[in-house]
């Protein structure tokens, strides 16, 4: 039986009061996605408005393009799924086997207070399923709690974009929080790398990646997770 992963994708577009646009990081959703096609997954996208989710336009520009990225290019079999997303109401976590959140600077936004992200969250968790989240997704677990009534990150190794990066890419001022700070507030064992460095780790249930260099290799320790 192939295994079944939800992919859930943000639905804010707006970068802040910048005026400028935001979305999920292309690379983040790519890397992962035919990391999971290509082992034989079957992969259902999700995000809270349904629909096509927003793309952070700099990640389609050409210094960021990967292999990952050409090929999606190039898919329109995935760009169809990706323009008709599920939403996130409407998804059982009992249906699938695994979650993966993309980042993108859009869930600081819309996936961290979301009550159906939060839920769905925890109910895979509660059936022993596995989570994983890349980046600014990493985000997706900070409101969530453990069976025990507990953060889900607290005490666990835990990664995500780090405040030098975001200090790098100089939209410190414009997120509504840094995703380093608010998992150590958490209780979080917050790691990291050299910035653009590749790191994602494995604790339990809970799988993270750094950035987005990192989101293929967090993709593959959910497939070797699920076996």
């Amino acid at each position: 039986m192939a295994k079944k992963i939800l992919m859930v994708l943000t639905s804010h577009s707006e970068l802040g009061n910048t005026g400028e646009k935001t979305g999920f990081w292309v690379e983040e959703f790519a890397a992962p996605y035919y990391a999971f096609v290509d082992a034989g997954a079957e992969v259902t996208l999700a995000s809270p408005a349904g629909g096509q989710p927003p793309i952070d336009p700099t990640s389609t520009l050409a210094d960021f393009e990967t292999d990952a990225t050409k090929r999606y290019d190039n898919d329109s079999a995935a760009q169809t799924l990706m323009a008709n997303t599920k939403k996130l109401s409407e998804v059982n976590a009992s249906d699938f086997d695994a979650v993966f959140y993309p980042g993108g600077h859009g869930p600081l936004w819309d996936l961290v207070d979301n009550t159906d992200s939060i839920s769905l969250i925890e109910k895979f968790v509660k059936e022993q399923k596995p989570v994983a989240a890349v980046c600014h997704a990493s985000a997706a677990f900070l409101n969530v709690k453990d069976a025990d009534g507990n953060a889900l990150v607290a005490g666990k190794k835990v990664t995500g974009f780090t405040n030098s990066e975001e200090a790098a890419v100089q939209l410190t001022d414009v997120v509504p929080f840094l995703v380093e700070d608010e998992l150590i507030k958490k209780g979080g064992d917050y790691q990291k790398t050299d910035d653009w460095g590749v790191l994602a780790l494995e604790d339990g249930l809970v799988i993270t990646g750094q950035n987005p260099a990192s989101s293929e290799l967090a993709a593959k320790k959910l497939l070797t997770k699920l076996g």
